[in-house]
């Protein structure tokens, strides 16, 4: 396994967890999915031999400082905009899944010398005017805030999900570091608790809703491959998280965006097929 280093750092009155992998080369920013962590990109990241590598916790994630709701996703793009400030990063690839797609979107039209090109792996961009409805859809407990959270040991964890869909078709070395590193020490003092507790990661699917950040896109002037998943079954939004919500037509919103369908995998592509993604990287690498 790959050298890893653990820092923190205060941005917008947060303190960010964040890992660097030490390397040469263009530095590349990985932005994890909602409810996951900066460690569920470990096997990514051993595909990318001798490349700097960073990933962060996200606010509520991890070992990130979790405040109270709410989380509206711009201040996720807020927080990778500052910590790449406060990396000093230029000419950076930016990669981010899911919720992280759409943070690192906003991040590169906040600080566009610290990005070169992105990689959004079917990042949760919805259709412009889902957004404009946002206000005339009931909101309603999301069924992440009934996530079990308790737990004896990160094993435990393991042996509950390896056969359950969606994990059943990770790669059973993301779905370890998922478990070893999506724990933390329960401050009841025995077993361990989720590091994205339940209510935060349900506040920040709620958090979405008036998220539109098309605009911000539209200033983007750099390379921008977009990798999108199998789509969800009609009427499945909210409940199926396993197919794509990214807006179908979101590449062709970048000034220099790429299209890329991928029907063979589910929403979870870095933990289907961790190499795909690490060859997707390499590429924009050069």
């Amino acid at each position: 396994m790959r050298s890893v280093n653990e820092f923190r750092a205060r941005v917008n009155s947060v303190e960010l967890a964040f890992f660097e992998w030490p390397g040469s080369g263009a530095p590349i920013l990985l932005a994890h999915a909602t409810g996951f962590h900066a460690r569920c990109w470990d096997q990514v990241v051993e595909r990318l031999p001798g490349r700097h590598v960073y990933a962060l916790d996200m606010r509520g994630h991890g070992r990130s400082e979790k405040p109270p709701p709410p989380y509206a996703w711009r201040s996720f793009g807020e927080d990778v905009a500052s910590l790449a400030r406060y990396l000093g990063l230029a000419g950076a690839i930016g990669v981010g899944h899911s919720k992280g797609g759409y943070a690192v979107t906003l991040a590169a039209a906040l600080a566009p010398a610290a990005f070169s090109k992105l990689l959004l792996v079917d990042p949760v961009i919805l259709p412009r005017e889902v957004y404009r409805q946002a206000g005339e859809r009931n909101g309603g407990e999301h069924f992440a805030a009934r996530r079990r959270n308790e737990w004896a040991s990160p094993q435990e964890m393991f042996d509950r999900f390896k056969d359950r869909a969606p994990f059943n078709i990770w790669d059973p070395a993301v779905l370890r570091d998922y478990c070893d590193y999506g724990l933390l020490p329960s401050p009841a003092g025995a077993g361990y608790v989720l590091a994205c507790p339940p209510e935060v990661e349900a506040a920040t699917y709620a958090g979405n809703a008036g998220g539109d950040i098309y605009d911000e896109i539209d200033s983007i002037d750099i390379p921008v491959r977009v990798l999108r998943a199998r789509p969800r079954p009609e009427g499945s939004l909210g409940m199926d998280v396993s197919g794509s919500a990214t807006s179908p037509d979101l590449a062709r919103h970048f000034l220099k965006g790429e299209d890329v369908p991928l029907p063979q995998y589910s929403h979870f592509i870095p933990m289907e097929a961790p190499a795909f993604v690490a060859g997707q990287i390499l590429d924009l690498c050069g």
